[in-house]
């Protein structure tokens, strides 16, 4: 029976997935020492979307070869990566509206946006995605850039500069893969960053 009950507030912990913080004894040798451990929404079902404006054919082998390395990695981290390429601005808008209209978080990627650290980037993706009801969504716009109802928009999306460079749009999707790989790996305190 204890077994059952602590196996289902296990499961309801990692199902709700919400920010929780518990206590941690340490015996050593008289003194108990306590810790408190901050853990904050698991890596589980989280869907992260890149919707980018060009030709899905458009990209180099090597590039799209990296970017579904980082996409098999992630996969046992519960972290699940789409691209959803749009022809034109109009398709773009009508589906970032309809990722506003669901709750998703939306980060454009624009010059004007901070630049971050791997280590501020982790953090800020997994804040976004509790934001978002682990839902994530990035933006990538056309050879000229953003269009002006995005940048504007009336929901206040965040934004994010990759560099102060400039990347072709496939060059872009695939860093910000390796990135999002990256955040996942410091989350977990892995050896992949150093």
């Amino acid at each position: 029976m204890m077994r059952w009950l602590l196996f289902s507030i296990f499961a309801w912990a990692i199902h709700s997935c919400n920010a929780f913080a518990w206590t941690a004894s340490t015996f050593t040798g008289n003194r108990v020492t306590k810790k408190n451990i901050h853990t904050s929404c698991w890596t589980m079902g989280m869907q992260v979307k890149i919707r980018i404006v060009g030709r899905k054919n458009g990209s180099e082998k090597w590039l799209e070869e990296a970017y579904k390395m980082y996409d098999t990695r992630l996969k046992p981290s519960g972290v699940d990566v789409e691209t959803v390429w749009h022809k034109n601005d109009p398709e773009l808008l009508k589906g970032v509206n309809a990722d506003f209209e669901k709750g998703h978080s939306v980060v454009l990627l624009d010059p004007r946006g901070k630049v971050r650290s791997s280590e501020e980037f982790s953090r800020d993706v997994f804040a976004w995605l509790e934001e978002g009801g682990s839902r994530l969504v990035f933006v990538v716009g056309g050879a000229p850039g953003l269009p002006p109802e995005l940048k504007h928009h009336p929901a206040k999306p965040k934004l994010l500069s990759l560099s102060s460079m400039t990347f072709t749009h496939q060059f872009a999707r695939t860093i910000l893969m390796e990135q999002i790989y990256r955040a996942s790996e410091i989350r977990k305190g892995s050896g992949y960053h150093k």
